[in-house]
């Protein structure tokens, strides 16, 4: 297990095993939270693995193994605080890569979806569920309090079905997540007025002084997340150790939570702040590709908890009460999401669709409700029978959201039968904004240069000649500071990672190159990317020719070990020329009788001279022989390669490899003809 992973569970782990230390002189067995833990990673993964067998997202069948794990069923969990203890860090995880993928860039671009479409969404749920409410003589405060849960829905459910159904860039998936943004934002509001609501923040006067205190905190994040966090991840990076990076990011995370939480405001929030100081560095995506697996490990504990406070007794003796909320949630919600969409501008079809996807109760509606219901509030003021329904409306609602997504969808197709008003609307997207976090994604047919060495370089050099669509994967921030010098495309992060690929566009790419100087890397990085794409087309490189047995056997089509034509290999393998190919002008074909022995040729080597190399230099201004393509370095360096090469082949005519230069020389002559 590596070192991360243990400090990650310490937390929830530490305090069970503390009380289960044995006495001195007894036999030690087992600590007691091993059991509850084991259990929790075999429901979790066995739940994830049915879920994908019988085609439903995850997260749903987390919450029925979690009723089904519960004290209400087989009761094989029974540790509350350890479920308790995992799912906040769950939703701590959760929040931090929410806020990794907005970044403040994405959150101005998408400015009206959010603030205008999510703000009329949660304004028109609250509003109807307090009046509502309010008309049954509830409380005025267990009335808003009931609203802010309602009003919220589930980012994971939506977006994980948004992505199974390739709808993340249509105008639903658009409107859809620019709501769900504004959603996960209100949290931030709502943590800060729920005290006021139990009239226990001050009145007025508290109020304005929890939102100072939240403006001071989000100044001081916005502050960092522009002068300081770049920087110290920048130096973190250096060290290309995704050990050192994955802990220095966690820590970070925990540690702005922490300090949040000092000064009053939620562990959640907290994460979600760090997430966002994450995202203003070029290594968000990173960050994000590291975190994933450990937000994914803790979410499913808390999708669990859920489910584990499900009472299939209460469920069954209030059954009509519980079916009866689940129907008046799901309308309410799917009412004010379709008006607010509709006020846009949208369509009416798009509108029906995005109401019914969000029709469901979120997952932060449970961290809310728990903040509530500690300083004693309850959904609609009916104490521990409003929490139970609620609960239980919730979970349900939750398992059936692909099915309200698959309504809305086939209300949106009847309403585009039908003609409809040609009013152009405000401001409605149609097709997906492009993703800053993953520049390579839009490629098609390309090369992914996987490490940026000497040999990329060069391999690089003759993609671009040739015009041939590339990207570069590195982990090194100097090296890709080098790629996007040159105006290359370029991601960082750990290429080993399937996400990373993934925004790499691997699924779509002609060839993956494997450049790493590290055989158990290059090992890893194929092994990944043939599981990904099985017809993909891997070229690999080792120094080591014991290495390449392992290599063809993990997946690579071809491998290399050749110290001196790498880039001319793989470029051979792509059938491309390595170099492009060059000639003389009429005119400069004019200032000799030598013409017969110039053809058209390709440069052996567009940056360095070879032989240089060979000797430990690195010379780089540049002649190529018209005869043959021998690149030598030219009179001014101390080998005068070039030189060289003319009087030992009798080669006459060179032409300058230099950038904005195109003459011609002849020896025999010494005339210079420009182009």
């Amino acid at each position: 297990m590596r070192v991360s992973w243990f400090l990650l569970l310490l937390p929830f782990v530490s305090a069970s095993a503390l009380a289960a230390t044995p006495a001195a002189g007894h036999a030690s067995g087992p600590p007691a939270f091993m059991g509850q833990l084991t259990l929790l990673l075999l429901v979790a993964g066995a739940t994830a693995f049915a879920s994908f067998r019988l085609g439903l997202v995850p997260i749903i069948g987390f919450l029925f193994a979690g009723v089904l794990a519960g004290p209400s069923a087989l009761g094989i969990i029974d540790d509350p605080a350890l479920i308790g203890a995992a799912s906040e860090i769950g939703v701590m995880l959760l929040l931090f890569t929410i806020g990794i993928e907005f970044s403040l860039d994405k959150l101005a671009r998408i400015f009206r979806l959010i603030f205008v479409g999510g703000g009329l969404q949660v304004l028109l749920t609250v509003a109807a569920v307090t009046g509502v409410l309010l008309a049954f003589g509830v409380s005025l405060p267990n009335a808003v309090f009931t609203g802010f849960l309602l009003s919220l829905s589930s980012t994971a459910i939506v977006t994980k079905i948004l992505e199974s159904r390739g709808g993340v860039g249509s105008p639903t998936g658009q409107a859809s997540l620019g709501i769900l943004i504004f959603q996960d934002l209100a949290v931030v509001v709502m943590v800060l007025l729920v005290p006021m609501l139990a009239g226990q923040g001050g009145g007025a006067g508290g109020l304005v002084v929890a939102l100072l205190k939240a403006g001071g905190i989000v100044a001081a994040v916005l502050l960092l997340a522009r002068r300081v966090v770049p920087k110290l991840l920048e130096v973190v990076a250096r060290t290309c150790s995704q050990e050192i990076f994955l802990l220095s990011t966690l820590s970070l995370c925990f540690a702005t939570a922490y300090l949040t939480s000092l000064a009053g405001v939620s562990l959640a929030l907290g994460a979600f702040l760090a997430g966002l100081l994450v995202s203003e560095s070029r290594f968000g995506q990173q960050a994000f590709g590291e975190i994933l697996p450990l937000q994914i490990l803790f979410s499913a504990a808390f999708f669990l908890s859920v489910g584990l406070q499900l009472d299939l007794g209460f469920l069954w003796t209030h059954l009509p009460l519980v079916l009866g909320a689940v129907a008046v949630f799901a309308v309410l919600k799917a009412l004010a999401a379709a008006l607010s969409v509709r006020l846009l501008g949208f369509p009416l079809a798009t509108a029906a669709a995005t109401g019914w996807l969000l029709a469901q109760v979120g997952e932060f509606s449970f961290v809310l409700e728990s903040s509530g219901r500690a300083l004693g509030l309850s959904p609609a003021g009916l104490g521990e029978t409003g929490t139970q329904t609620f609960i239980a409306a919730t979970v349900l609602l939750m398992a059936l959201t692909p099915v309200m997504a698959t309504l809305g969808e086939r209300l949106g197709a009847l309403g585009r039968a039908r003609p409809a008003p040609t009013a152009a609307p405000a401001e409605a997207p149609t097709r997906a904004e492009p993703n800053p976090e993953a520049p390579l994604a839009h490629l098609s047919g390309h090369v992914l240069v996987a490490g940026f060495g000497d040999h990329a370089r060069r391999l690089v050099k003759g993609l671009a000649a040739q015009q041939v669509p590339f990207g570069v994967l590195t982990l090194s921030p100097d090296g890709a500071a080098q790629v996007t010098a040159h105006g290359y495309p370029v991601l960082i992060g750990d290429y080993a990672r399937a996400g990373l690929l993934g925004d790499a566009g691997l699924a779509s790419a002609r060839a993956l190159v494997v450049l790493d100087d590290v055989p158990e890397m290059t090992a890893r990085v194929i092994g990944v990317a043939r599981t990904l794409n099985p017809e993909l087309t891997i070229v690999a490189h080792t120094d080591e020719p014991g290495e390449i047995a392992t290599l063809r056997g993990v997946g690579a089509t071809h491998v290399l070990t050749s110290t001196d034509a790498v880039a001319r290999g793989v470029l051979g393998l792509l059938t491309l020329p390595s170099t492009p190919p060059m000639t003389l002008s009429a005119k400069q074909q004019q200032m000799c009788d030598h013409a017969h022995s110039v053809t058209v040729v390709h440069p052996d080597s567009l940056d360095t001279c070879p032989e240089c190399v060979a000797q430990g230099d690195s010379w780089v201004h540049l002649r190529v022989c018209m005869t043959c393509g021998h690149t030598g370095c030219c009179d001014s360096s101390p080998n005068r390669h070039a030189t060289a090469h003319a009087q030992s082949s009798a080669h006459p005519v060179i032409r300058s490899l230099e950038p904005g230069e195109a003459w011609a020389y002849c020896y025999v002559h010494d005339r210079t003809a420009p182009r």
